[in-house]
């Protein structure tokens, strides 16, 4: 049988790696679906979705030096949007009321100076961070 892009088929998890799992397909041939491939969310970690010995319907994704990449994923429904905007219908506009804030009150001198400390202290943090990687940048040249 030849492999081609986009044939399904069932296979049987071989070994698996940190990078994804090999997975044995009919006769004899050997594949690898990546990490990235084996679900439509995030995996950290692969052990969560596969155990050696399962066995598992794969999609070819690609033949590359006698390599055969798989994917498990593309076989899997992919999720729908919970909030989907529906068709015809106009977005709800917020209800403003007619009366208005009032202006925020002054500030004490005390909150002026403390705004103005915390300014200078994360500008301070910020120089001296930039002080210090290039500092590690030049010892490590030497």
């Amino acid at each position: 049988m030849e492999l081609t892009v986009g044939a399904i088929l069932e296979g049987k998890v071989k070994t698996i790696t940190n990078f994804g799992a090999f997975v044995t397909l009919p006769e004899g041939k050997t594949g690898l679906v990546h990490i990235s491939e084996v679900a439509n969310a995030y995996v950290s970690d692969i052990h969560q979705h596969l155990s050696e010995g399962q066995d598992v319907k794969v999609m070819v994704i690609g033949l590359e030096n006698g390599k055969v990449n798989l994917s498990i994923k593309r076989l899997e429904a992919r999720p729908q949007p919970t909030s989907a905007p529906r068709a015809n219908t106009a977005p709800a506009r917020p209800v403003r009321t007619a009366v208005p804030t009032p202006p925020p009150a002054p500030k004490s001198a005390d909150q002026l100076f403390e705004e103005k400390l915390k300014a200078f202290m994360t500008e301070s943090d910020s120089k001296i961070s930039g002080i210090r990687a290039e500092h590690r940048t030049k010892s490590r040249r030497r």
